[in-house]
């Protein structure tokens, strides 16, 4: 059987049916819709206003790709600039290749690269240190943990680096629902919190932050990137298989079989919750060593790079992060018994 006619145009053939609408679209006509809906996000939130030096998380996978993509494309009906930082957080036999992918995006769309790296800014520790010291074995359950601070720490070091004023990261509507499933499962009122919206203001001085595709699926992220013929890294990095965040995925998927729906319900469901007075999280100050936004003390990387210091990286997860206030061990990094120094937990 034939391929009906593009619903849009009417002079090709579809090439798919979006997943969640249903209608037929030939592939130029989905891509062009795809960036539509894009462009709408960032006007209707008002993410990124004229003149906006934007710094574009770009790992080199398909969703920091397709974002640099449309947002390059974007560029000149919304008036802003783009640089791309990448993080090298140290993983072997991982990361380089992905940043292969990032140096041939830049290369081709002719964007400035910078790229900043665990091991510079964290006093030697690289991630696949932090799972010898975590686990003994190069792989841990912590992990994913461990890499998310950090991450966010240096894309933020990365952005002022480059001068940006924003930052823009490639979260799409499955990631965001595999969040709040996880923080409700967890029972994390505080994310739950705080995690609607489209983005962080900037408060306490970080930099604002926002997700253009937060309303774009996964599937329709990845047929963008068919049909535009995007350059992308796709494996997963080693220590996500051990990662919490799997069994949300899980879960997710069987749901969303269940409910096509499901996946923005979940989305939407965060940017509607409140949460009773007495369970709202403080208003978070700023970081006692490093300057950084804080709900206590010291901010969450300081927490865990002071665990990974003392050789007692899992008293910076959870409830444990009470022991941190205890004497500190000798060692080196990815031992357990590095001697912490000076320039160990960097100032930003």
């Amino acid at each position: 059987m034939p391929a009906p006619p593009c619903a849009s145009c009417h002079a090709s053939r579809a090439a798919l049916r979006r997943p969640r609408s249903g209608q037929a679209l030939c592939g130029a006509c989905f891509c062009a819709a795809f960036e539509a809906e894009v462009l709408h996000t960032v006007l209707a939130g008002r993410l990124l206003p004229p003149g906006a030096v934007v710094a574009v998380g770009a790992s080199g996978g398909k969703d920091s790709t397709v974002l640099a993509h449309v947002l390059r494309a974007l560029t000149p009906r919304l008036g802003i600039s783009l640089q791309l930082v990448a993080v090298d957080e140290g993983i072997g036999g991982y990361r380089d290749a992905a940043l292969a992918a990032v140096r041939r995006q830049a290369a081709r769309w002719e964007l400035p690269l910078t790229v900043v790296a665990y091991e510079d800014l964290f006093g030697g520790w690289t991630m696949d240190a932090v799972a010898r010291s975590t686990a003994g074995s190069g792989r841990s359950r912590s992990c994913c943990t461990f890499c998310g601070v950090l991450r966010r720490r240096a894309l933020e070091e990365g952005a002022r680096r480059v001068g940006a004023t924003h930052i823009v990261t490639g979260h799409n509507a499955d990631d965001m629902a595999e969040t709040v499933l996880m923080n409700f499962l967890r029972g994390d009122a505080g994310r739950l919190a705080r995690g609607g919206g489209l983005g962080s203001p900037g408060e306490g001085g970080a930099l604002p932050r926002c997700r253009p595709l937060q309303f774009a699926s996964q599937k329709e992220v990845v047929l963008y990137a068919h049909f535009r013929r995007l350059d992308y890294f796709s494996e997963e990095c080693v220590y996500a298989p051990e990662a919490f965040r799997g069994h949300a995925r899980d879960l997710l998927k069987r749901l969303e079989a269940a409910r096509p729906s499901a996946v923005l319900d979940l989305v939407h469901s965060a940017e509607r919750l409140a949460l009773a007075p007495a369970a709202r999280p403080p208003r978070p100050g700023a970081c006692s060593r490093c300057g950084a936004l804080a709900s206590r003390a010291l901010c969450q990387a300081c927490v865990l790079l002071d665990g990974l210091n003392r050789g007692r990286p899992r008293l910076a997860i959870g409830k444990g992060r009470r022991g941190l206030d205890e004497e500190a061990t000798p060692g080196t990094p990815g031992d357990p018994a590095r001697v912490p120094t000076s320039k160990a937990i960097p100032t930003f």
